[in-house]
């Protein structure tokens, strides 16, 4: 049983972000921050990262369900994965996402919990100017402890923000939060078993309903390349700082199989020497599926390739 508890969605890319234009071309392409770039495989030739391509990669990979999550610079997805959640409700859980740059997300999020939301997300390194504790976002926090709607946030790297995450917890000590990104476990910088900072960030997953997810790790550790040696070692030092039962592996589908396929974003755990298979059943699967409420999960045999 494998979940992926970091993924995206979308139809279409049409925003901005500090002024910069993100649009979906053709052929997996888009315009990112004024330059093309490849932002998904170029198989996608319509630029559609639709739920049913997903799907067929899930299926392909024996990957179960996946947590859908948002990003400021893909633009708001909200309705979308409202459809999404409805049509396929035991293979992804979707998160929704207000404006949080403006004030008024706070009615934004209680239509989007009224719209059946079982997750919100929040790109917390695109608020370093905010604060995350502000009576706005308190109360938000409040209503999704209250409602059981899950939190899953990504943080700055480093410690920037875990102050203000620990008055968050504390203040909301039901409020179920998945920190995204491994804690943006980053080795062109200090490598992150060195960095004191990460390990900060880590530590919040010591709080009975925090968890870490692995979201992006390949892409993190892309230029060391499959089979991510250090990406492994990464994971075993956030396993020996708050225990494997706390983490869970994510893709950030689809970014990151433009460099590599679906399969290999976690294929690299399995194969790993260094963790023993009930590591592996724990990261890969079982804590999402305790931590999210996935149920009635799909049977996903093996299929052969007809190279094999």
């Amino acid at each position: 049983m494998i979940i992926d508890a970091h993924s995206h969605l979308w139809l279409k890319q049409d925003t901005t972000w500090n002024g910069k234009e993100i649009r979906s071309l053709k052929n997996g392409r888009s315009i990112f921050l004024g330059e093309e770039v490849q932002m998904i495989p170029p198989f996608i030739i319509d630029g559609r990262n639709t739920a049913e391509v997903f799907l067929s990669n899930m299926d392909y990979a024996q990957v179960s369900a996946a947590v859908v999550v948002q990003e400021f610079i893909d633009g708001l997805q909200n309705d979308y994965l409202a459809e999404v959640q409805k049509q396929y409700p035991n293979r992804f859980l979707t998160c929704g996402m207000a404006d949080y740059l403006h004030d008024g997300f706070l009615m934004e999020v209680v239509h989007l919990m009224d719209q059946g939301f079982k997750g919100m997300a929040i790109p917390g390194h695109r608020l370093l100017g905010k604060s995350l504790t502000s009576d706005d976002m308190m109360k938000m926090f409040h209503l999704m402890e209250d409602g059981g709607v899950i939190l899953s946030i990504t943080l700055a790297d480093g410690d920037k923000q875990v102050a203000e995450m620990e008055e968050v917890i504390a203040e909301c000590p039901r409020l179920k939060i998945a920190i995204g990104h491994l804690g943006m476990a980053d080795p062109p910088r200090i490598p992150c078993w060195e960095n004191e900072s990460w390990r900060r960030q880590i530590l919040l997953a010591r709080h009975e309903n925090v968890m870490i997810e692995s979201g992006g790790i390949t892409w993190l550790y892309n230029s060391e390349f499959y089979p991510f040696p250090s990406a492994i070692r990464a994971i075993k030092e956030a396993a020996r700082l708050v225990g494997m039962e706390k983490l869970m592996w994510g893709s950030d589908y689809p970014r990151t199989i433009t460099a590599i396929t679906y399969r290999m974003s976690y294929d690299f755990v399995v194969r790993s020497q260094e963790l023993t298979d009930v590591e592996k059943r724990l990261f890969l699967g079982e804590n999402a599926k305790r931590f999210y409420g996935f149920e009635d999960l799909p049977d996903l045999p093996y299929i052969k390739n007809m190279s094999e």
